[in-house]
């Protein structure tokens, strides 16, 4: 058999993790080959293709990225981008493609389907809003990331009597600011689950700072927004591809609640920093588990279904419980967030 691997949308530590439970597996389990697909979606179009062998995955397991490089490519969405697919995958005589990637290349994966592809996809995002698993690829790292620099924010926060901001990412779910503002012990966490209110924001402000403390910490997920009808006029800053432009409603958090309480605030912006470096033994860990069964399913013949984490186990879910579904943060954890304040 001959495997396809690419990995798709925006990079995360634990990728190369997967990449190589995929490739061990595959040629010492089943003596399969793995064509890897370079860029992404896009690199099947285009025909880019790198053969990987053992020597390709040897002590990747720390990297962070992923070897394959990765593009927001969406093949169902390009003037032809469908037709190009479908003739790589027939050049390089693919018999099951497995594809890496979050909620949108899940998606495209789930239309390549339709057309006939024997598709496993394997879900990876920090963002861990891919619905159907407890887990994706790189969320656990991110919340070590956002927390550690959480905690790193508090003491120059004391020091100075200042408000800190921080911003992370989150574009339709806050998991890592409600978890990284558990861990962090920050003092409001705003989600885009729970759209906010400034006033009340700057009122819990006030009294804490009137009653307790002389600073706070206040986490911001990049696509929380006010709620409609409040006090505060904002329009998030999109960038070309629509994509949030980082900083955009921590900016505008932070100006709010300098403007309204006079407290010295500050804004840390953390963006692309979530997604490099180290991955942690837990990603490393999903990853290979990710990656192994990925293989067997192949090998089974039990295609178009996504690998997802659920209690303990690693169990097989089909394209149509997922694909084009955001998950979001529980409304339990929420309130962990608010009683914690």
């Amino acid at each position: 058999m001959r495997i396809g691997l690419l990995t798709g949308g925006g990079d995360c530590p634990g990728l190369n993790a997967a990449i190589r439970g995929v490739v061990k597996h595959a040629l010492g389990e089943y003596g399969h080959s793995v064509i890897g697909f370079r860029n992404g979606w896009k690199g099947v179009a285009q025909g880019d293709v790198q053969p990987l062998g053992r020597s390709d995955i040897r002590n990747v397991l720390p990297v962070g990225g992923t070897l394959l490089g990765t593009a927001r490519f969406h093949p169902h969405s390009e003037d032809g981008g469908m037709d190009a697919v479908l003739a790589t995958l027939e050049a390089e005589r693919i018999d099951a493609l497995v594809c890496i990637g979050g909620d949108g290349t899940v998606h495209a994966a789930s239309k390549v389907a339709e057309a006939g592809v024997a598709m496993i996809a394997i879900p990876k995002t920090i963002d861990n809003d891919v619905e159907g698993t407890d887990l994706s690829i790189g969320f656990h790292t991110a919340v070590n990331i956002a927390t550690d620099a959480i905690d790193r924010l508090h003491t120059t926060a004391e020091s100075h009597n200042r408000v800190m901001v921080v911003e992370v990412m989150g574009r339709h779910a806050g998991w890592i600011a409600v978890n990284a503002g558990i861990a962090g012990g920050a003092e409001v966490v705003l989600a885009p689950e729970r759209p906010f209110d400034i006033d009340k924001v700057v009122r819990f402000l006030r009294h804490r700072h009137r009653a307790h403390a002389s600073f706070s910490i206040v986490v911001v997920a990049e696509g929380a927004v006010p709620a409609e009808g409040s006090a505060m006029d904002f329009t998030q800053r999109l960038g070309r591809f629509g994509e949030i432009v980082a900083g955009s409603v921590g900016e505008a958090v932070a100006a709010e609640i300098a403007q309204r309480t006079g407290f010295d605030t500050r804004l840390t912006v953390l963006g692309h920093v979530q997604r490099g470096g180290t991955p942690t033994p837990t990603d490393r860990i999903l990853g290979s588990r990710f990656g192994v069964a990925a293989v067997d399913a192949a090998a089974s013949r039990r295609t178009n279904v996504m690998t997802a984490l659920r209690g303990d186990e690693v169990r097989l879910v089909p394209f149509d419980e997922v694909a084009g579904k955001v998950k979001h943060v529980p409304d339990e954890l929420l309130r962990v967030a608010d009683a914690l304040a």
